[in-house]
């Protein structure tokens, strides 16, 4: 493809994802459907273009103004170039810029000029919001929760999120798949904490790999396979995953259970539910049992009040732990969402405790990294449950053989009472989890 036409597709791309009628990804695979003779590489191109913009947002709209052209060229110009420099860093972390020739080669000689004045912008030229690129009403309580370690998340979630896959322990041993992936040119090593994963380099194209395809595979960020673990289902259990969404962690705990016993996957999107069946098929679990609800009280959860060994409650949230993988999130929430969520995140949880039997275990979990989604619903459970007894989070890890354990938890007493996962310190999405025993 010409460099305009690619910049100028782009360009598109950027105009209808700034929109934010919907979410990003949904957005960009439209587009994709929409285009379909893009190769590999310009919908690569394409992609990380936009999700650059949308990490960069704040940046990139102080600087547009003084260049030529449509707003969204100008975006485009900026997300492509700024998407170079962080491929250059990866090879070579002294790097300033990645290569500007194929950019070069779709501007006219004022959008260069352009271009090469904002190539000179240095950072500590910059206001404090043009840095950090978060809107204030999140950038400020990230500030007062993490101190000093603010900075280093920013810089974490400027960058694309790494490639996470959970290896399918009822049919593969990992070193055995990371074998055949070396074999395929897929470089991996093992993910530090999570005993299943696999953290692949690049982006490589996975659906006709038959690792892939016989099921062997799933892509998993580490910080869900560890809130799997964190259920510890054991085999012939009746377990619970109360949101299940499109499934990924409930094919990971199905794989703890050895396929045995029952796991029901609840979720009022039988749409979300739907692709889980494609995912199912090939992971060759028997024991999942998928099943749209109508809400949190619906009969079919009222069947099953105190009968259920695990229940893990991956509630609904603001998503803001993910913001690498989805950074249109921070322009797409707002406190007023986050606050209805709140609502929503304690009425579900209290209505999946009941399904808890007596020494049953519950989880409770979000990829939020705010503590109004996570410590704050956490604590107003336990003061209004006082039959459910707090497990400390790290201890359990750690008699699970996670490495590390204590680093991955924070909070209470012990300082390890909840798991709390940040992309600049786990190197996976921010991510919480409060576990439970319900009393004898």
């Amino acid at each position: 493809m010409h460099p305009n036409a690619l910049i100028e597709a782009c360009a598109e791309l950027v105009r209808l994802t700034l929109t934010f009628e919907h979410p990003a990804d949904a957005v960009v695979s439209r587009f994709f459907r929409d285009h379909r003779g893009l190769g590999q590489r310009e919908r690569a191109a394409l992609a990380e273009t936009v999700y650059t913009v949308l990490r960069k947002k704040l940046l990139f709209d102080h600087m547009a103004p003084s260049g030529s052209g449509p707003k969204e060229r100008r975006l485009a110009i900026l997300g492509y170039a700024h998407w170079q420099d962080e491929e250059a860093r990866r090879s070579n972390p002294q790097a300033v810029h990645g290569p500007r020739e194929f950019l070069r080669g779709a501007l006219n000689d004022r959008e260069k000029q352009w271009l090469d004045a904002c190539d000179a912008v240095r950072p500590d030229e910059l206001l404090e919001r043009h840095r950090h690129n978060l809107p204030e009403w999140l950038a400020q309580p990230l500030k007062a929760q993490l101190g000093d370690g603010f900075w280093p998340l920013v810089q974490a979630l400027s960058s694309s999120a790494p490639l996470d896959l959970r290896v399918n322990v009822l049919k593969e041993k990992r070193p055995e798949v990371q074998k055949e992936l070396a074999q395929a040119a897929i470089k991996s090593v093992a993910t530090p904490y999570s005993p299943w994963g696999l953290r692949v380099e690049g982006k490589p194209a996975l659906a006709k790999l038959p690792a892939f395809v016989r099921g062997a595979i799933e892509v998993q960020d580490e910080g869900s396979q560890l809130l799997a673990l964190l259920l510890d289902a054991k085999r012939g259990e009746m377990v619970v995953d109360f949101c299940a969404g499109a499934g990924g962690k409930t094919l990971a705990v199905g794989a703890t259970m050895r396929s045995t016993g029952r796991l029901y996957a609840f979720d009022v999107s039988g749409h979300r539910l739907d692709a889980l069946k494609p995912r199912l098929a090939r992971s060759g679990l028997s024991n999942v049992h998928p099943a749209a609800i109508a809400h949190e009280r619906d009969e079919r959860v009222k069947r099953l009040s105190g009968k259920i060994d695990r229940v893990l409650v991956d509630a609904p949230c603001s998503g803001l732990g993910t913001l690498r993988r989805n950074p249109d999130l921070k322009w797409r929430q707002s406190p007023n969402a986050v606050q209805e969520l709140q609502v929503k995140q304690a009425a579900i949880l209290a209505s999946a405790a009941r399904l808890v039997k007596p020494g049953g275990r519950l989880v409770y979990a979000t990829c939020s990294v705010l503590p109004e989604e996570n410590e704050r619903i956490a604590e107003a459970f336990a003061a209004a449950h006082p039959d459910f007894v707090a497990m400390d989070a790290g201890e359990t890890l750690a008699q699970l053989k996670v490495e590390g354990a204590a680093s991955l938890c924070s909070g209470g007493d012990t300082g390890s009472l909840y798991l709390r996962l940040w992309p600049h310190v786990h190197h996976t999405d921010g991510f919480f989890a409060a576990v439970w025993t319900r009393k004898p």
